[in-house]
């Protein structure tokens, strides 16, 4: 089991900072395993928000709809998706009466890339939790917020 004292050879100030670093130190070992998982499918975990974010709307969505419901905040989400786009996972459709608006869908290329992606990446990461840990961890970290 991890020990971020040995983990970065360092000692507290008291459990509260131990408590936020080792948050930030998760939260960078989380986004490592990402990056690694997804490096296969040559996409990146924010272009898979993206892609599931569309999926899951079935309907075409404006580009700060997706902005604002991606999990990490992205300031470059608009370059995301001219990636997806290059790779045939999204589609622009322009507005017919508002050329400032476009939305964006998910092609089949991109449910079919979501299709072969399997679903363990996230139940690997919390496989040292059960079900009542893992609700009292969120719970926590909602009540940090």
């Amino acid at each position: 089991m991890g020990d971020l004292a040995k983990d970065i050879n360092s000692k507290f100030e008291n459990n509260r900072v131990k408590a936020l670093l080792n948050i930030i130190y998760t939260a960078n070992w989380i986004t490592s395993c990402q990056n690694e998982f997804f490096k296969e499918y040559g996409i990146s975990p924010q272009q898979y928000n993206i892609l599931r974010i569309l999926r899951g709307a079935g309907m075409p969505l404006k580009v700060q709809t997706i902005k604002d419901r991606m999990i990490e905040r992205y300031p470059n989400a608009t370059r995301l998706m001219d990636k997806l786009c290059a790779k045939n996972y999204i589609e622009r459709l322009p507005s017919e009466f508002d050329r400032r608006v476009v939305k964006i869908t998910i092609t089949k290329y991109g449910i079919d890339l979501l299709a072969s992606i399997p679903k363990s990446l996230n139940r690997d990461l919390l496989k040292n939790l059960n079900e009542e840990e893992a609700e009292q961890l969120s719970n926590l970290l909602d009540k940090m917020r």
